[in-house]
């Protein structure tokens, strides 16, 4: 039986932290969609950079032409080619997983360097399994990219409707930085999909998704209010986690499109 649930919006997050990309059709892949994630940015002690830190990451921002990743920042751009990496191998943590990555070139460390104000990397995961997850729900382990535990994140669009009714200043669905959103008919009942398929592509829900300080940043300016984790907080909230989107894992390789019908 076929679904009312249809893809609305694609989104993809080549570098950690920094702004998304919209995109019609996405491969996914085991670590995420192709391109998602695959790259983040390290301070001088190889420790990862977000924006729960340094929230003038949203204003980065990314685009994929041909072989080349293109970011561009108050005005000044540069580019590096997709399979672009120096030799030495990096151990870093993301979040509780180890993770070898590699530096993609002197280069673009520094541009990143000067238009953050500090010394940062630009590095890249490369093999699939350089980052392995437990998931404890599912007692499995997954290869994941830099994404802060699994490769996929899925919203409902009720579930930001719902949400935006209690808002006195609405907010767009980038502020939870989905890959997949969806039509929905009522709020949050994403959270209990189990398996399903987009396409030709088989997907796991592996749990709710906790929030963090993150969803408080404006990407557009970069400025951190107290909304919308306040408002969550007053119905979302359990365990002491506030729950928006699910976190999912793919089964198999495939093209998920812009306009793809999820069956159950």
């Amino acid at each position: 039986m076929k679904s009312t649930h249809i893809v609305k919006e694609l989104f993809v997050y080549p570098i950690k932290s920094l702004a998304g990309i919209s995109v019609q059709s996405a491969k996914a892949e085991e670590m995420g969609f192709e391109y998602d994630r695959r790259w983040m940015l390290i301070d001088g002690e190889n420790q990862l950079i977000t924006q729960r830190e340094h929230p003038v990451l949203s204003q980065f921002y990314p685009k994929i032409i041909d072989d080349k990743i293109e970011v561009t920042n108050l005005g000044k751009t540069h580019s590096f080619y997709i399979d672009e990496s120096l030799a030495n191998l990096i151990a870093v943590t993301v979040w509780d997983d180890e993770s070898i990555v590699v530096e993609v070139n002197k280069s673009s460390s520094e541009w990143f360097s000067n238009q953050l104000g500090f010394t940062c990397k630009l590095v890249k995961i490369i093999n699939n399994g350089d980052r392995k997850h437990k998931s404890t729900k599912l007692n499995t382990t997954f290869n994941v990219s830099l994404a802060d535990g699994y490769p996929y994140l899925l919203v409902g669009s009720e579930s930001l409707n719902n949400l935006n009714e209690k808002l006195k200043d609405k907010i767009g669905i980038e502020r939870f930085r989905p890959n997949i959103v969806i039509s929905s008919t009522t709020a949050h009942e994403e959270d209990s999909f189990d398996q399903f398929q987009i396409g030709k592509v088989h997907f796991q829900n592996v749990k709710p998704c906790g929030r963090c300080i993150m969803v408080n940043n404006n990407p557009e300016t970069s400025r951190i209010t107290k909304e919308p984790l306040r408002t969550l907080n007053t119905y979302r909230t359990v365990n002491n986690s506030i729950l928006f989107g699910v976190n999912i894992v793919c089964q198999n390789p495939g093209i998920i499109t812009v306009g793809d019908v999820l069956e159950f």
